[in-house]
Order: C-alpha cells, then structure tokens, then sequence
C-alpha cells in the first residue's frame, strides 16, 4: 500500500523552527531527551516542552541586518539622461503642410 498524503498533517521527521530563530535559547543534552528550548520573544521567557513546527515571532538568526546589508550594497549612480522621442535634424521643414491651401501660401 502507497503512502497517504494529508495537507496541513503532523509533520514527521522535521526538526525544530526554533534551531534557526534568532529569539530562541536551545540547551541540549547528550540524549535527543535532554533537550530545554526557551523562547525570549514574549515578554517573559517561556519554556517550550515541545520541537515549534510554526511561530508568528520566528526570526531567522541567518538573515543580515541592516548594516550587514548597508556593506554588501552597490551604489547605482544613474547616467545622463537622453532626449526622449524622434531625432529631428536642425534646419528641416517638414514635407507636408496640412490646413494650408495655395491661397494662404502667396
């Protein structure tokens, strides 16, 4: 018998969001049981007896901050403008006269 997918089930074998969040404290053992995750973003610490599978103040510890991204930047300085729209040359007139009729034109 085939594997049963179910959407949005009890993931199985995936570890902890708090191993990569920047507000989490992970204190480990030598057993996979001696494990103790504290969580400092609410606004006491709080002990979570269980691996986070999602967290609304998750916090990637891997990301750069602003200064980080501040070194990393290229200043983009933008060249002269070009004029915009057709290229006319300086002394022409234009071939053809509209609204004028032969009378107008002596």
């Amino acid at each position: 018998m085939g594997n049963i997918f179910v959407k949005d089930g009890t993931p199985s074998g995936s570890g902890s969001l708090c191993r990569t969040c920047s507000n989490a404290i992970l204190i480990r053992g030598y057993r996979e049981s001696e494990q103790i995750t504290l969580c400092e973003k609410p606004y006491q610490t709080m002990t979570l007896p269980f691996p986070v599978y999602e967290c609304s103040g998750y916090y990637d510890k891997n990301r750069p901050g602003w200064d980080q991204m501040e070194k990393l930047a290229i200043n983009v300085v933008p060249g002269p403008l070009k004029p915009v729209g057709f290229k006319v040359g300086i002394n022409t007139e234009p071939r053809l006269k509209v609204g004028v009729t032969e009378e107008d034109d002596e």
